[in-house]
């Protein structure tokens, strides 16, 4: 199904723009070592240093570094330098700094075609993405294994005009489940569930808190629609209009139908073995307000593909406060996007 313009209210999906929550190690600032590097003076011996050096000072945890660069001052009489040790590696000098004599302490160690060593300092880890390469590029070289996928997602290249025009259909019924929660006294946040193959909207919800259940946040409830999808579902939604699923079937839409009278329509083993995924599997998620903790352990145990954000939370579990999607230690992993929909999003946390 294609976007409906009028859904849109004149809101253009080039107005915003969606970046990838990425890990603390791939969002960070590029951590630096002091290093002490010579110049070749003879560029006929550079092979022969390199092969010395990597004896006397062999920088095991530091394959990323490129041993050799180009002299950056192109007016300078020599061609290449190259890392001689790290920093830590030479006892201090009482604030002077060291002689080549002093870093090749070795009596093997040939020193012809090294000039006086000056210091450096070299990225101490190996840069994941694009933006982390060109800041330790201006350092020293390394070698870099891009992701182009991450990349292309944080040049808010990563989806096509047609993607975002999509997305940009979903969370608006994200945003008007949101509405009409909040016209019932909830907080004004609403989630969607899709699935991106097919193009379905598997579950709408919005917060039900409130005379409801305190653990009925926005998120918990779309998953809890979605398992009513499949047979499963815990709990009742009659008094929320807004908050509904729909079977497999796409030409079969219900809102809200008893358990009992899907006992025969799948459920958890039975789900599985009709090719139904298990609960979110495969399935999008959009929502217009950052996850909390909760919401965001939720979705890992409910097999979550992707979830796609408007609006950022202080206490947000998904980039704002915690990455739980980045915990290594968790058999499940989503890829997180935020910034969909920003402004209609943040509108609705003034409300």
């Amino acid at each position: 199904m294609e976007p409906d313009p009028k859904r849109r209210k004149g809101m253009e999906y080039d107005s915003w723009d969606i970046l990838p929550v990425l890990s603390d190690e791939q969002s960070q600032d590029t951590k630096l070592l002091d290093a002490y590097a010579a110049p070749i003076t003879e560029k006929r011996e550079t092979s022969r240093l390199v092969k010395e050096l990597s004896v006397l000072y062999p920088l095991p945890d530091l394959q990323h570094i490129k041993r050799v660069r180009a002299c950056k001052d192109k007016t300078a009489p020599h061609p290449l330098e190259v890392i001689v040790c790290l920093a830590g590696d030479v006892p201090e000098q009482e604030g002077k700094r060291p002689a080549l004599a002093d870093l090749l302490c070795s009596k093997t160690f040939d020193p012809r075609g090294l000039g006086e060593p000056f210091l450096v300092q070299i990225p101490a880890s190996p840069p994941l993405t694009r933006p982390q390469f060109e800041q330790a590029s201006k350092h020293w070289p390394t070698s870099f294994h891009e992701d182009k996928q991450v990349t292309s997602a944080l040049r808010g290249q990563l989806f096509s005009s047609r993607e975002k025009a999509k997305m940009q259909d979903h969370m608006m019924t994200a945003i008007e489940a949101a509405r009409s929660g909040h016209a019932l006294g909830m907080d004004a946040v609403g989630a969607v569930i899709v699935d991106p193959q097919s193009g379905r909207t598997v579950a709408v919800a919005h917060d039900c808190r409130r005379g409801s259940h305190s653990l009925h946040h926005a998120v918990m409830v779309c998953i809890d629609l979605v398992a009513y999808s499949q047979g499963g579902g815990a709990y009742q939604y009659e008094k929320y209009p807004a908050c509904s699923y729909s079977l497999p079937d796409p030409q079969v839409t219900l809102g809200h139908v008893d358990v009992s009278a899907l006992e025969n329509h799948c459920c958890s083993d039975k789900a599985r073995e009709s090719g139904q995924p298990y609960i979110c599997t495969g399935y999008d998620l959009y929502v217009t307000r950052e996850p909390c903790v909760m919401c965001a352990m939720a979705l890992v145990h409910s097999r979550i593909n992707r979830v796609f954000y408007g609006a950022a939370s202080a206490d947000g579990a998904l980039g704002s406060k915690y990455k739980i999607h980045c915990q290594k230690d968790l058999n499940h992993h989503f890829e997180v996007y935020k910034g969909v929909v920003l402004q209609a999003c943040e509108e609705l946390l003034d409300s």
